[in-house]
């Protein structure tokens, strides 16, 4: 896509939260026709190549080496050449590697485009059945227990639907923090979405929380809240007989 002095550009190419079908034509096209592609893990994309019969090379980009990779890509576009990021599943900076790169490009004056497509927070929001608009959305939650309830207590209030992405060795701890926090609200879990074990479980956090508690789900995992307002009021303890 080169072409006699003109800078490249970078495009910020969506790619399949699970089944390849979702990947839309453009998308293809322009990772068929770029220089190059960074993409988080070169394993990964490598599948998605070969099912659609895309060579182009593959440039690795990841939390550990942005610095590195992110000079990389801005050396390419100098060149003139176009360079495609991708991640794993989903697009690229939602809880994913590519800010660095996309700043850094923005702010040199290179061109930015987005080719939308699948991501896993609108796919869960859409069939959560809790309300849309307005959301908010907080990533990966923390690790630490003590870190977690702190950022689960910074959107307690929120007036919106609150939506989190969780690994699945964490989400039976996180769905008990979110309802020690929050309380009992309704809520969704969609995992595995467009894959061949797909579910979405939907109810009070406390249902959610034993259900998650009394198995062991695999694969990646959404959580939809219901916003501040959307929980039962708390039953204030009876003081008893006065006088």
């Amino acid at each position: 896509m080169a072409s006699g002095t003109r800078k490249g550009r970078l495009f910020v190419v969506a790619t399949p939260i699970g089944n390849l079908g979702d990947m839309t034509h453009r998308g293809v096209e322009v990772l068929r026709a770029a220089s190059v592609i960074a993409t988080e893990d070169t394993r990964h994309t490598r599948k998605l190549l070969s099912h659609y019969g895309i060579g182009t090379p593959l440039l690795s980009y990841h939390e550990h080496n942005e610095e590195r990779a992110s000079a990389a890509v801005l050396a390419r576009l100098e060149r003139g050449e176009d360079v495609a990021l991708v991640t794993d599943a989903g697009t690229p900076l939602l809880a994913d590697p590519g800010y660095r790169v996309v700043s850094l490009c923005a702010r040199e004056g290179f061109e930015v485009l987005p080719v939308p497509g699948p991501t896993a927070l609108a796919a869960a929001l859409s069939v959560s059945g809790l309300p849309p608009m307005p959301f908010y959305f907080g990533g990966f939650l923390p690790r630490k227990p003590g870190a977690r309830a702190r950022k689960l207590g910074e959107v307690r209030d929120l007036p919106c639907t609150l939506v989190f992405y969780e690994a699945p060795h964490r989400i039976g701890a996180a769905l008990a923090a979110m309802l020690e926090v929050f309380g009992d609200r309704p809520a969704a879990v969609a995992r595995e979405l467009t894959k061949i074990h797909e579910e979405v479980l939907r109810g009070p956090l406390s249902a959610l929380a034993a259900a998650a508690a009394a198995s062991e789900w695999r694969g990646e995992i959404v959580v939809v809240v219901g916003g501040a307002g959307d929980e039962p009021p708390r039953r204030t303890p009876d003081p008893g007989p006065r006088g």
